[in-house]
């Protein structure tokens, strides 16, 4: 009769413990209906209807940290070569500048340009929001004590090119040889040619190609 009681009290005891694993996953099931943000922020967007069903792993809603922001510029296929990881940025928020610093740059590009992550190293300006349209610029190297002009019409990196300098009070303009170095989106390095002062026609002067010297008038 021990025995016998023994093994039903074991049988028993086995049967609580399968109801109260029951129990306990019920109730995780339960509380896992409390959806709750993995980090303090702003509710931005909640795609889903209140009493929606929706799959696991599915978006319910999106949570922004107004403290915590980053940039996102657009750098088109022919300059990406000289963007890098860690090189400074700034970005303009149209309500100040903010710098910053390159993090992360798309493995492949989107309608010819790469998106490139840029996380904010200064304090944000009043009104810095999420999803804020901005521009930004990314410095590719610092050069001091450079000899330097807008970039003209037809003028390549580390070339030379034949360009008109103004003479006489900018009544004539005389054909000079530039050697240019490197470029930037809107500026020339140059190497030869130009001092600091100097005035020139940046503009598409192909129709002049046989000219050495030309009158300018007003």
């Amino acid at each position: 009769m021990d025995a016998s009681a023994k093994a039903q009290l074991a049988g028993q005891e086995s049967e609580v413990g399968r109801l109260e694993a029951m129990y306990n996953l019920k109730k995780s099931q339960v509380d896992s209906l409390h959806v709750r943000a993995g980090s303090p922020g702003v509710v931005q967007v909640v795609p889903v209807e209140v009493g929606a069903r929706v799959q696991p792993g599915a978006n319910l809603a999106r949570v922004s940290d107004p403290t915590r922001l980053k940039a996102q510029i657009k750098i088109a296929e022919t300059q990406i070569k000289d963007v890098l990881i860690g090189q400074s940025a700034q970005i303009d928020t149209r309500n100040g500048i903010v710098d910053g610093r390159v993090s992360r740059i798309d493995p492949s590009s989107q309608n010819g340009t790469f998106t490139v992550d840029v996380s904010l190293t200064g304090e944000l300006p009043k009104g810095a929001k999420d999803n804020l349209s901005v521009d930004g610029t990314v410095e590719l190297e610092h050069m001091d004590n450079v000899i330097y002009v807008s970039r003209p019409v037809h003028g390549q990196e580390q070339s030379t090119i034949g360009i008109f300098k103004l003479v006489n009070g900018g009544t004539e303009a005389v054909r000079v040889q530039a050697k240019l170095g490197r470029t930037s989106v809107s500026d020339v390095e140059v190497l030869m040619g130009l001092q600091p002062g100097d005035q020139v026609i940046l503009s598409d002067m192909s129709a002049y190609d046989t000219a050495e010297r030309l009158r300018i008038s007003g």
